[in-house]
């Protein structure tokens, strides 16, 4: 049988199986426990069938969108989805007929989530049916069936949308695999791959006007000149990284987030899966909805509003990275200055400039401030059960900046990339807050 992440959900499963046997009545489950549960049996699914960053922001994004459009009947509350581009009216509810909001709201979820690019659906079959069967055991059959229809209904407005953002059109793209002008990104080792979601700047936003609505400045000229204001970068990053402290090289791995790292020993190569930097704030989105205390409408709110962010952040710094097409430090310094360096991790399959969790976690890390509040102490234990790790913080932000200069002791990313890329992040935050808060 599975191993279920959610503590929740395994003791639910251990109790059901005795209420079988001495036939009381099921206990239902705790509405915000679901929320929680139903994101983390995605990310679960995310990681296992290895989806890039910015694809697995699409499946995020848009099954947090439906699960908070039923769920927010519950108290009234407005609508987000027509305040995003794209989206038509959302259905509303029956008046004359009872509704099971969480059920509703987890209907949508999973109906979004199997039909926008979950593959594992074994595993998604066998949760559902614990969480279904609870339903079941708690509602009755007019009930239960009114919430899955109505689920239904909301899930079908944003597939429909989802069928239309330039996605499928993505897929049939050629291959980006650099250029051998100088300066211009080209293939890292050590696999040599190329570039991952080249065109993801095509990709139709949420609440952005255009994927380069916030396009940075441009980076420095490429000069490998000793004292242009290029090598200074790259020997910055090469410094840093042959006198790494334990906490840096601690920092670096705590954030890396790569989520199929390819691992070499002699001729055998084998994939380390890991949570995708989407995956862990959204994983932090979680600890702090439990930490605060979050109603069922606020969590849900809270995992919308997060994934919004993350996926237009993904765009926007997506389309700076193709346009600039920059070159990655690793490729630099094996040229002009140690043949024989490698980064302390991996670096990933798409050009340097911006960092892509600078500008990611930034973003989310905005909009969770202004949901929640500044210096929100919290300890984050996302990657826990991956990598085994925990760290405390003194608020969002604080998490968010060290998540970007992880990049820079990681070796893959210089100091003006981090920094840029935050601040764009700041940027489509800023934007999510003004346009739906």
């Amino acid at each position: 049988m599975k191993k279920y992440s959610s503590v929740f959900f395994a003791f639910f499963l251990a109790n059901l199986l005795v209420s079988c046997l001495i036939k009381p009545k099921v206990d239902k489950i705790e509405p915000v426990n679901l929320l929680i549960s139903n994101e983390d049996q995605l990310t679960q699914i995310i990681i296992y069938d290895v989806f890039t960053p910015p694809v697995a922001s699409r499946i995020y994004v848009y099954s947090s969108i439906a699960a908070y459009e039923a769920i927010r009947h519950s108290n009234n509350s407005p609508s987000i989805a027509e305040k995003l581009n794209g989206f038509d009216k959302m259905p509303l509810p029956d008046k004359r007929k009872k509704y099971d909001y969480n059920l509703a709201a987890t209907e949508a979820f999973f109906k979004v989530a199997r039909n926008v690019k979950v593959f594992s659906v074994d595993s998604l079959n066998a949760y559902e049916k614990l969480v279904y069967d609870n339903f079941k055991a708690n509602l009755d059959n007019s009930t239960y069936a009114a919430s899955v229809a109505f689920g239904d209904t909301i899930a079908a407005v944003i597939l429909k949308r989802a069928k239309t953002d330039g996605y499928f059109i993505s897929r049939g793209k050629a291959k980006y695999l650099g250029s051998n002008e100088p300066g211009k990104w080209r293939p890292t080792p050590p696999d040599y791959l190329d570039g991952v979601e080249w065109c993801w700047n095509t990709m139709k936003p949420m609440v952005l006007d255009s994927a380069s609505q916030f396009a940075p400045v441009r980076p420095p000229k490429f000069d490998t000149k000793p004292g242009s204001q290029f090598h200074n970068l790259v020997k910055e990053v090469y410094d840093i990284n042959k006198n790494l402290s334990p906490e840096q090289k601690l920092v670096a791995k705590y954030w890396d987030d790569n989520p199929f790292v390819i691992e070499h020993s002699g001729h055998m190569m084998f994939g380390n899966k890991k949570i995708t930097p989407g995956g862990h704030w959204m994983g932090i989105a979680s600890q702090i909805i439990q930490q605060e205390k979050a109603d069922p409408v606020k969590a849900a709110q809270t995992f919308a509003l997060t994934s919004i962010a993350l996926y237009d952040g993904f765009i926007s710094c997506w389309d700076e990275k193709y346009r600039s097409s920059y070159i990655r430090p690793v490729t630099v310094i094996k040229e002009i200055i140690d043949k024989d360096w490698m980064p302390l991790l991996q670096t990933p399959p798409f050009p340097e400039y911006t960092s892509g969790h600078s500008t990611i976690t930034a973003a989310a890390a905005t909009v969770l401030t202004k949901l929640y509040r500044d210096n929100l102490v919290f300890e984050d234990s996302s990657d826990y059960k991956y990598i085994g790790l925990k760290r405390k913080f003194n608020s969002l932000s604080a998490a968010a900046d060290e998540c970007s200069m992880s990049r820079v002791y990681g070796g893959i990313h210089y100091t003006i990339s981090v920094n840029t890329g935050a601040q764009m992040g700041k940027q489509v935050g800023g934007l999510v807050i003004k346009k739906l808060l």
